[in-house]
């Protein structure tokens, strides 16, 4: 392939499209079968299709009336001894021991208190193996509060209650600790009509005593003591300060809550409860185990008002506009995923993904704190106005059906990764997700915004970018090849999870493939013609995805053997698969994650823009929070 004179440093990407694309590329146009013969061995599995039922999501109706009638629903349910599989006996867990983090200094004034108290109501189901509740969906806060009403009426009926408020107190959250302080007189105004109601069981004094606290890199406590008072409690919300750490260590946070309060509410006879709320998943997940042994000897349900999981993925993004220039900026946070390992690709197939796709479930440390004590992951609204990235602004609901369907296993993760690896299937999926992982290999990140103007300093940094992406062509390729393998184990599999994650990655893997591809087309074509940009105040070139595929010039084409109509039977196979996951796994996260691959179609061109120069200042003028 002949580049034209004023393009000769950069003849390596001729010679890379000549070399390595005829050998790479025409491994990608395999026709890859399925194989209709199936072993005679079954494979060895831990998951059972069956699912217990007090496992099943419930979804909360808008409630911002202050309740006057008593409306119990148990947040956890006994579990027979007869259940096995994917749920777990508490007492037959075996209990990671995960590296401790250095315990944040916690200053705590616990002394004798009394609050004016009333007798309260409820159904009390008493202590012992519980399973808690994963996901109970409500359409705000002001639902999940009239909510927790009802589980401390539960748990008051016969002993008194201590409950601990934890806040999570990054800068995303501070819009919501306004909203809750405006709405928490709800829950203690309910509880005050419903024990007012409760002359039979008589006058027991304080029955319940609140304290509040905020944590971040540490933990803040924000009520000199435990109080009923409602003024008290809402002061203390409006006190919290956003911790510039950027770390929100969750389990540290529910450990000293646990340790500074647990004697104290066992000398006053007290149920001690935790409530966590939080818009992210906690940078302490490797202490979960650990957490979740000291929250079940002290019989502390935990309740934790959250968000959905980003799927299969462990962070999402937020917007944040500087307060110098008033320019855009997008910070990550922790969302995710739902499972205890991420089961999904973190790779878009060109860098790591930026996506807010939500799984239906909470995070994975989050849920099973609150399953293992008894206590709820409630699942608050997902439209959030900052978050950004494709899926950011989908309604975040799937059917419950679904949702039961699609369970994710909440094992520790020891347990699970066992598991997992027990089953060729499972471990093949698990390997291809960690050989296509961009936060291990740094390669499969290609440049897609920032390549200069001038065509000169292009051709320098395109050079390298385009190397990146044939390698990442071979990646696919033999991911494919691994997958083939066990194609005849994908009917096996009992876990309809896994096997539409089968279904989604063979489809992604495929079109990522033949992306890269255009990739490669499009740098050399831009090279060879040398565009100038659109407008004469662009000062970049960015990567688009487009549906019209870019077709080989003749020159390519004579070099790697490819033509248009190849590439469109490569297209026509992809689109193909992704329908099969849509029809499949329907209004599921596997579908909607298909759907937007089919929308942003299989095509990439180049195309200028006006990048600000006032962004050179982040770091200097321009500070960024840490979220």
């Amino acid at each position: 392939m002949q580049f034209q004179a004023n393009t000769r440093n950069f003849s390596a990407f001729g010679v890379s499209l000549g070399v390595h694309a005829v050998i790479l590329v025409a491994m990608g146009m395999i026709h890859y079968n399925l194989t209709e013969e199936q072993p005679d061995i079954a494979v060895d599995t831990v998951f059972s299709e069956e699912r217990v039922q007090q496992e099943f999501s419930q979804e909360l109706e808008v409630s911002e009336e202050i309740s006057e009638t008593t409306n119990m629903m148990a947040g956890a349910t006994t579990v027979s001894s007869s259940v096995s599989g994917a749920v777990a006996s508490a007492n037959q867990v075996k209990i990671e021991q995960s590296e401790s983090l250095k315990d944040p200094e916690l200053q705590l004034n616990i002394g004798a208190v009394t609050l004016p108290g009333d007798s309260m109501i409820g159904e009390d189901l008493g202590d012992g193996e519980i399973a808690g509740e994963t996901s109970a969906f409500v359409e705000g806060y002001g639902a999940a509060l009239s909510r927790m009403s009802a589980e401390l009426l539960r748990l008051m009926r016969e002993q008194k209650v201590l409950v601990v408020w934890l806040f999570d107190q990054s800068d995303s959250m501070k819009d919501d600790q306004k909203e809750i302080a405006q709405k928490f007189h709800k829950i203690y105004e309910e509880l005050g009509i419903q024990s007012k109601k409760d002359a039979a069981l008589g006058n027991r004094g304080e029955v319940l005593l609140t304290s509040i606290a905020a944590y971040g890199k540490g933990v803040t406590e924000l009520t000199p003591k435990p109080t009923a008072k409602i003024d008290e409690i809402r002061a203390a919300i409006d006190k919290i300060e956003i911790d510039e750490s950027g770390q929100e260590n969750m389990c540290a946070a529910i450990s000293q809550a646990i340790t500074a309060y647990g004697k104290m509410a066992s000398r006053d006879k007290r149920k001690l409860v935790v409530v966590v709320v939080t818009d992210e998943s906690g940078g302490d997940g490797a202490r979960v185990e650990e957490t979740l042994d000291q929250a079940k000897r002290a019989s502390a349900p935990i309740y934790v008002l959250g968000r959905e999981a980003v799927f299969g993925y462990p962070y999402a993004r937020i917007r944040w506009v500087d307060p110098v220039y008033n320019l855009s900026h997008w910070l990550t946070i922790d969302r995710g995923p739902e499972t205890a390992f991420p089961e999904c690709l973190q790779w878009d197939g060109l860098h790591a993904r930026h996506d807010a796709f939500t799984s239906g479930f909470g995070p994975y440390e989050q849920v099973r704190l609150a399953r293992e004590t008894g206590g709820i992951f409630f699942v608050l609204p997902g439209e959030e106005e900052n978050l950004t990235g494709a899926g950011a602004k989908e309604k975040r609901k799937f059917a419950a059906l679904e949702r039961k369907e699609y369970q994710p296993l909440l094992l520790s993760r020891r347990e699970y990764a066992a598991a997992r690896d027990r089953s060729e299937f499972r471990k093949t999926l698990w390997n291809v997700i960690l050989r296509l992982n961009p936060h291990l290999d740094k390669q499969l990140n290609m440049r897609h915004w920032h390549f200069p103007a001038e065509h000169p300093e292009f051709v320098k940094i395109g050079k390298p970018e385009f190397g990146k992406a044939v390698n990442a062509m071979a990646l696919c390729s033999q991911a494919l090849e691994m997958m083939d393998k066990i194609k005849p184990l994908r009917d096996q599999e009992k876990s309809t999870r896994w096997r539409a994650h089968y279904d989604l990655i063979y489809a992604q893997i495929l079109a990522y493939r033949v992306r890269l591809f255009q990739y490669v087309l499009a740098l050399d074509q831009h090279v060879k013609t040398n565009p100038m940009p659109k407008d004469p105040k662009h000062n970049e070139w960015g990567i688009y995805h487009v549906k019209k595929m870019l077709p080989p010039d003749p020159e390519q084409v004579k070099q790697t053997k490819i033509d248009l109509e190849k590439l469109k039977a490569q297209e026509n196979l992809a689109v193909e698969l992704f329908a099969g996951v849509i029809k499949d796994h329907a209004e599921t996260p596997w579908s909607r994650r298909a759907e937007h691959e089919l929308a942003l179609g299989f095509g990439l061109e180049l195309r200028s823009y006006f990048h600000d120069p006032r962004y050179r200042d982040l770091g200097t003028k321009i500070k960024l929070p840490k979220p």
